[in-house]
């Protein structure tokens, strides 16, 4: 939510999303709008729509999903609109992994750890960094 009080909230964003839902489309605007935010509409479009093949009017379709979606706030702006993410890239990916974990392993982190160091290939140094990660969290 915007703190700056010369910028008033629009559409209702200052609400939290509980669920973060998020398509693979939306999360390119969110992507951009994490990595550079908070910017204008015709930012995000100069942003994501030649990277994507799409046309200013899917940019915007896809900021006001994410504005209903309450993830996005919009503010005006002298002269215009300006969008600030209102979830964090850490909570979406933290979403994200949770929902995989429950849709795919019940829930387990063990069985996921198993299924990508069985199908994937791993370095030394990924064994290395797994090891090192699991002797920290047993701390």
């Amino acid at each position: 939510m915007y703190i700056d009080s010369n910028i008033q909230l629009y559409n209702d964003a200052g609400m939290r999303a509980k669920k973060i839902q998020i398509s693979a489309a939306e999360s390119q605007v969110m992507e951009t709008l994490w990595c550079r935010g908070p910017l204008t509409p015709e930012e995000v479009i100069a942003a994501t729509a030649k990277a994507n093949d799409w046309g200013a009017g899917t940019v915007r379709t896809l900021i006001a999903r994410l504005l209903r979606k309450g993830i996005l706030a919009g503010a005006r702006q002298e002269g215009g609109y300006i969008y600030k993410p209102l979830v964090s890239r850490d909570d979406y990916v933290r979403s994200e992994t949770q929902l995989l974990l429950d849709r795919l392993f019940g829930g387990e982190v063990t069985p996921l750890v198993a299924h990508f160091v069985s199908t994937q290939k791993l370095t030394t140094a990924d064994f290395k960094k797994l090891k090192k990660l699991i002797r920290e969290m047993e701390k």
